[in-house]
C-alpha cells in the first residue's frame, strides 16, 4: 500500500507551467524539474489536457502550457483531474459478513471518508496555482545562493549552483542525455 505522488508531480508541473508564463514547456524539460522520466510527465500532461487544464503543440517548437490563467485553476481542479476517487478507499475485497466488525465497517468507514474527502476538498479548492507560485518564490531567493550536489550517471559526483537549473536553463532546453554532454541544448 504506497501512497500516490500524481498529485504533487501535476502541482509542480503546473507551477512550472505557470512559473514559465506563454512559452510551451517540453515533457523533457518538465520531467528534469520534477526528477522523473519524460514518459511519466506525458501521461500526466494528458490527463491534464483531457480536463482543459494544460494544452499542448507537437512538433519541434511545440511544448505543454497552461490552457487558463494560474490564478483560476484550483489545486482542487488538479485533484479532481488526477486522484478524484476519494483520498483513501474502503477494503478491495469485502469483508467477513459472519464477523460483527466486518459486517458494518464499510458502512461505518463510508462516512468518515466522506468527512475526509469534503475537509480535504474544502482546503484544495481555496489554493490556486498561483498561490503555489507565489509561496514558491521566497524558497528560490533563499535556495539561489546554495550548492547542491547530485552523482552523475558515470557515477561521480556533479556540483551546480541552482542557478544555472533556474527556469532560464529549462527554456533553454533538457540536458542531452546519453552522449555525455552536459551542455544545453539550443
Amino acid at each position: 500500500m504506497s501512497t500516490n505522488s500524481r498529485f504533487a508531480v501535476a502541482v509542480h508541473v503546473l507551477s512550472l507551467m505557470a512559473w514559465s508564463g506563454e512559452e510551451p514547456l517540453k515533457s523533457e524539460q518538465v520531467a528534469e524539474s520534477v526528477n522523473t522520466n519524460p514518459v511519466v510527465i506525458r501521461r500526466i500532461l494528458k490527463e491534464l489536457a483531457g480536463a482543459g487544464l494544460v494544452v499542448s503543440q507537437t512538433g519541434s517548437l511545440g511544448g505543454s502550457r497552461l490552457a487558463h490563467d494560474p490564478g483560476e485553476t484550483t489545486l482542487l481542479d488538479v485533484y479532481q483531474a488526477l486522484e478524484y476517487g476519494g483520498v483513501f478507499s474502503l477494503h478491495r475485497a469485502p469483508p467477513s459478513r459472519d464477523c460483527p466488525v466486518g459486517v458494518n465497517i464499510e458502512t461505518v468507514l463510508g462516512d468518515v471518508l466522506l468527512e475526509v474527502d469534503t475537509a480535504v476538498e474544502k482546503v484544495l479548492q481555496n489554493i490556486t496555482i498561483n498561490d503555489v507560485v507565489r509561496r514558491l518564490k521566497p524558497c528560490g531567493a533563499a535556495a539561489a545562493s546554495k550548492t547542491v550536489g547530485n552523482m552523475a550517471r558515470n557515477g561521480k559526483r556533479k556540483s551546480y549552483d541552482q542557478k544555472q537549473i533556474a527556469l532560464p536553463a529549462l527554456r533553454a532546453g533538457a540536458k542531452h542525455r546519453g552522449n555525455g554532454s552536459s551542455e544545453l541544448r539550443k
